[in-house]
């Protein structure tokens, strides 16, 4: 009777990675004073409570929107090669790319002041208001080439001096300058890059390191307008949504106005 007893208890303790011993060596860590988890909170630095605060806020914010819309946290079927892993993973996801001033922070500290290069294309949005993209190409510690969206500002005209003041006030929002500029990178456009009164040149004289580099992406645009020269119903489906464009711009621009 004891020995079926023996072998009985045995099998519930059952090896060092069991249940019952895992349980055990949790409680024994709940004891410890210095492993709760208040006590390894206060061991860490202000930036990483902080980090830490981010993502336990956010975690909660999407629990109560599941909590208040019905919402289910996963599927029965999601593992960890599943491209949707669950629902819950999918929309923190999406809630952590929406955090665009931490993102850009943290891209100004993968920086930390250190040299860089200005990609920088201007275009009108669908209202016809001028807006210029301005990236940065950098190194970062790992020693990898990162490429980072920092901002989009509106500009009253496509000046090249008025282009230069607006990449200047935006680096300095950033707490960044011109001297740390080591490459530009531009479409083929006057204002932008050329002998007189562009904006390669007048980034140049601030600093003379940066080097400009012609944007091969804009090879792309050149073939669209090469195309429709050799296929008409091309042309056609590019004349079609340019008016459609067109319409939808003009409608944008006499809201804005009123």
């Amino acid at each position: 009777m004891w020995f079926d007893e023996y072998h009985r208890f045995a099998t519930h303790i059952g090896p060092p990675n069991s249940v019952h011993n895992q349980s055990k060596r949790n409680c024994k860590d709940l004891i410890q004073e210095q492993q709760s988890i208040q006590a390894a909170f206060n061991k860490l630095d202000d930036k990483s409570k902080h980090e830490y605060r981010v993502r336990l806020n956010t975690s909660i914010d999407v629990v109560i929107l599941f909590l208040n819309q019905g919402f289910i946290f996963r599927g029965h079927e999601k593992n960890e090669s599943s491209l949707n892993k669950d629902y819950f993973l999918e929309v923190l996801s999406w809630y952590a790319t929406r955090y665009d001033i931490e993102t850009v922070k943290a891209i100004i500290e993968d920086i930390n002041s250190d040299y860089f290069t200005l990609l920088v294309d201007e275009s009108r949005d669908v209202s016809h208001k001028e807006q210029m993209a301005i990236c940065l190409r950098y190194v970062d510690k790992s020693g990898f080439v990162m490429d980072a969206f920092i901002g989009l500002a509106h500009i009253k005209d496509t000046s090249a001096l008025s282009l230069k003041e607006a990449i200047v006030d935006v680096l300095a929002h950033h707490y960044l300058t011109l001297s740390n500029v080591r490459g530009q990178c531009y479409d083929g456009a006057s204002n932008m890059q050329g002998q007189l009164g562009s904006i390669e040149i007048l980034i140049r004289q601030e600093s003379r390191s940066a080097h400009f580099v012609h944007c091969f992406a804009y090879q792309l645009q050149l073939t669209l307008v090469a195309v429709p020269k050799k296929c008409v119903q091309f042309g056609e489906l590019v004349l079609l949504i340019s008016n459609i464009l067109n319409v939808l711009g003009a409608y944008f621009k006499c809201v804005y106005n009123f």
